[in-house]
């Protein structure tokens, strides 16, 4: 007897628990706010799901997701509008903030269209800070493995 009510609970709770994708953007989707230092990307437009790159590993956000705040990497944020049309950007690190509400903010120092890199200006580049990375002056080597992590990256994403 005990087990069976247990069962009709437990069974009771999952049906509670569970948020489905279709409950999450029928909320109205989530509001998301985009920032550089010189410009806004979004600016409180309602979307649909946006990728980001954290630390952590590559996170989707729908409406409705948890509080949290999260580092990002170097990566790209993909943001997937209303109307299905997906918008890529890479950036080079930054901060992702969710708020209750269904709101994200993203602050980047830079963020750039994917398509806006050439891949052998990567190429190029990235053998150049290779050579870099062993320089005998601690700065100078410091910053070539600053630019192998984003060009490495960039790199992969880049068309």
């Amino acid at each position: 007897m005990f087990r069976t009510s247990l069962r009709q609970t437990s069974r009771a709770f999952n049906l509670v628990a569970r948020r489905t994708y279709a409950e999450a953007a029928a909320t109205g989707g989530l509001k998301l706010n985009f920032s550089l230092p010189h410009e806004a990307l979004y600016e409180n437009v309602s979307v649909t799901q946006v990728n980001i790159p954290a630390v952590s590993g590559v996170s989707g956000i729908l409406a409705n997701h948890v509080p949290t705040i999260e580092e990002l990497g170097s990566g790209v944020v993909d943001v997937i509008e209303g109307s299905g049309v997906k918008k890529s950007f890479f950036v080079s690190g930054g901060v992702a903030t969710v708020q209750p509400g269904s709101k994200l903010s993203i602050t980047a120092v830079e963020a750039f269209p994917v398509d806006a890199f050439s891949p052998e200006a990567i190429k190029a580049k990235l053998a150049e800070a290779q050579k870099n990375v062993t320089s005998a002056d601690a700065e100078v080597a410091a910053e070539a493995a600053i630019q192998v992590d984003v060009l490495t990256a960039l790199q992969a994403v880049a068309k």
